[in-house]
């Protein structure tokens, strides 16, 4: 068994042979060459392997079936974690159409009890009567339990300036360690960028850079003049929680100008029932801390938001809520994050530290994917490796309404991501 919480990962698969392997969060604190180093090795290997991650782009590249377990109950989904979404949505559908039709079968059995009552149509009530404990025993129906979709709203106070950080000729280190040798970089307003390189490249230094926790040797880093108000979510917020207070004191002490109605409303939001607003944050989950950590960030208005691996113990759930409420951020955005699914649905600019300078590319991951030569070979090489392995599509007369909506869906984000590169390399001269 394996928990991926070790950065030293890889000798310990080469040490062993093994029958199984149960692998815990594999990709976590992992950089993305060392995680697509490990997805092509897993996938040369041929033994089972069971997985738990929240990492959605490595669920589609290795899984081949889906297991999920809510309320006491697991199903089981062929396919990728991709073909899973699109299989559980169809799964639902059919499921609430189900129920809804033996819900109305029910009523029709109660009204005709009702009206046939007694006399000489005892016997056909009786009939009815039994027909309705059987519906309403041995084969009802449960109606799909779907969870509540989180929402939330990063607080934004007005409009910057169009210029929001700019980098010029900045030299960093630590001790023998030079990370930034003369790098330059421009950010402007509204700008979604995703910082990306190996792990001790210096991006979460770079952001601090960024918010004055750390002065450059030499050059210059300048935040903008005009309304630049940041918002920083350092990697391991949620363990820098104060494990004394309760989780309403949490956010109260954060927020500003927030009635406490509204601090209880968000909190309910982000899951955190009413019985569980005075309880100390050491009694928490991994999970309750990450929820609490963002309750505690998102209270505070801004028009930067800078984000150091937020991704990091969310549920993919709580991760498709950060996505949107960044996509609905009109302010700019600064990320680093190892997280492909999580990149691809928000950035539209990548920045690349490499040689100990910033590469920049003007257009979103899959941009940044087609400009880098080496980055696009591995993910063509593993776009073959899923179509492989996916199984047959079925014919469009079979397709459910859910599966269609889906496959729609998809179309769409492939035209909005192909417009989005047409727009970005139009763009790039005035990056480069």
């Amino acid at each position: 068994m394996y928990s991926g919480s070790a950065v030293d990962h890889c000798n310990m698969f080469y040490l062993q042979e093994p029958d199984l392997l149960l692998l815990d969060e594999p990709t976590n604190h992992l950089d993305l060459d060392t995680i697509e180093w490990l997805e092509d090795y897993l996938n040369q290997q041929d033994v089972p392997m069971v997985i738990i991650s929240h990492d959605r782009a490595f669920l589609d590249q290795l899984c081949t079936k889906i297991v999920e377990t809510d309320m006491g109950v697991s199903r089981t989904y062929d396919g990728n974690y991709s073909e899973y979404f699109i299989a559980r949505a169809a799964w639902i559908e059919t499921q609430n159409a189900a129920w809804e039709k033996q819900q109305k079968e029910i009523e029709q059995t109660k009204d005709l009890i009702q009206r046939l009552g007694a006399g000489a149509n005892s016997g056909r009530a009786s009939s009815a009567e039994k027909k309705l404990e059987k519906l309403q025993e041995e084969d009802l129906i449960e109606r799909p339990f779907q969870r509540k979709q989180m929402k939330i709203r990063f607080p934004e106070r007005g409009r910057s300036g169009r210029f929001v950080a700019t980098i010029k000729n900045l030299e960093f280190g630590f001790e023998d360690k030079v990370l930034f040798n003369r790098a330059n970089l421009t950010i402007e307003r509204g700008e979604k960028i995703a910082i990306i390189g190996p792990n001790g490249c210096g991006k979460s230094t770079l952001l601090k850079l960024i918010m004055g926790l750390q002065k450059p040797i030499a050059g210059e880093v300048e935040i903008g003049e005009h309304n630049v108000l940041p918002n920083y979510f350092e990697q391991n917020q949620a363990e820098a929680l104060d494990l004394n207070k309760t989780v309403l004191e949490t956010v109260e002490e954060a927020a500003e100008d927030w009635r406490l109605d509204d601090i209880k409303g968000l909190l309910g939001r982000c899951n955190f029932k009413s019985d569980m607003l005075d309880r100390k944050v050491s009694l928490l989950s991994g999970g309750e801390k990450a929820r609490l950590a963002f309750c505690k960030f998102m209270v505070k208005p801004s028009t930067l938001l800078v984000l150091d691996e937020p991704t990091n113990h969310l549920d993919i759930p709580s991760k498709e809520m950060l996505e949107e409420a960044i996509t609905e951020y009109k302010g700019t955005v600064i990320t680093v994050s190892h997280d492909r699914y999580f990149i691809k649905q928000i950035v539209n600019r990548v920045v690349e530290v490499k040689d100990r300078k910033l590469q920049n590319y003007a257009g979103d991951y899959n941009y940044y994917l087609e400009k880098n030569l080496d980055a696009r070979e591995r993910e063509l090489e593993r776009e073959a490796e899923i179509e492989e392995k996916a199984p047959k599509v079925k014919a469009k007369s079979k397709m459910s309404k859910a599966e269609k909506e889906a496959r729609k869906k998809q179309k769409m984000q492939a035209f909005q991501q192909a417009k989005a590169k047409s727009k970005g390399t139009k763009n790039a001269k005035r990056w480069n």
